[in-house]
């Protein structure tokens, strides 16, 4: 049986709280003013800054020992409900069922290469 302290759970409950909302805000403020090719510019952003953070994060973790609660609620919680696989499969979804393939695979190479490279560099600093 796995246990799972009831601070790890509200931990991660209240960092994808924060999370989710930082979400909806970054999406609205970024698809409500930028324009680029029809991509879903608030979900890219959105996964590009948390690949990033990670990266960063995990890099620190490696330099300073840090409580497992706060390291949940950081990486799990907050970064876990900022960004969204999911919003980004159901776009590129879309645009496949719209039968814009290119579209498509624009969306999938920006947030597949893109979040990698974010991590790599956030892991450099």
């Amino acid at each position: 049986m796995i246990y799972i302290s009831i601070g790890t759970i509200l931990a991660v409950g209240i960092g994808g709280f924060i999370g989710s909302i930082s979400r909806l805000y970054f999406n609205a403020i970024i698809n409500n003013n930028l324009y680029l090719l029809s991509i879903p510019l608030g979900t890219l952003f959105v996964n590009l800054l948390g690949s990033f953070l990670i990266g960063v994060l995990f890099s620190f973790f490696h330099t300073i020992q840090i409580d497992p609660t706060i390291k949940s609620f950081l990486t799990t919680g907050l970064l876990g409900g900022l960004t969204t696989f999911s919003t980004f499969s159901y776009e590129t979804f879309l645009f496949i069922q719209a039968g814009n393939i290119k579209l498509a695979l624009i969306n999938i190479i920006l947030n597949v290469f893109g979040t990698i490279l974010m991590v790599w560099i956030g892991s450099k600093i």
